[in-house]
């Protein structure tokens, strides 16, 4: 391969699409129902612990299929200094950070709300996460912040 085609693949921007994680949610799920076998399973009279178990599952179970029916994030880093974009919309301050195979991505959106989403290894294969730390990387460089060495 020649290096202006090798150039041109390193300056391709990641593009990334963020949806709900079926495993996670998954997880979600089986704590709502921990949650409610806890309350029943513990010290307190029965009079409390089976509207608190009930409200327990439910609760969780909510909130599971809430984050279940998440709409998808579009995210686009493109290399160098280049504006980050989530659906479409610029972005201000993207942080990314690392807990084995899990991203955990932050910025501010135009709104000046901050904004998060968890990349789960069912949603973002060795390939992405790949392509996600070389375009930091790549921003990272670009922005000039100075190293332990400079």
């Amino acid at each position: 391969m020649s290096k202006s085609r090798r150039s041109s693949i390193a300056s391709a921007p990641c593009r990334l699409e963020w949806q709900p994680s079926r495993r996670l949610g998954a997880i979600l799920i089986v704590l709502a129902a921990l949650a409610a076998c806890s309350l029943v399973g513990s010290d307190l009279p029965r009079a409390w612990a089976w509207p608190l178990a009930s409200c327990a599952g439910l609760l969780g179970i909510r909130d599971a299929r809430r984050y279940l029916r998440g709409k998808p994030v579009h995210l686009l880093v493109p290399a160098g200094r280049g504006v980050v974009q989530c659906d479409g919309a610029p972005v201000h301050d993207l942080q990314v950070a690392w807990r084995g195979p899990l991203a955990f991505l932050r910025w501010h959106g135009g709104d000046a709300r901050v904004r998060r989403v968890v990349f789960w290894p069912d949603r973002l294969d060795a390939g992405a996460r790949r392509e996600l730390k070389l375009a930091m990387q790549r921003r990272e460089a670009a922005a000039g912040t100075s190293s332990m060495a400079g």
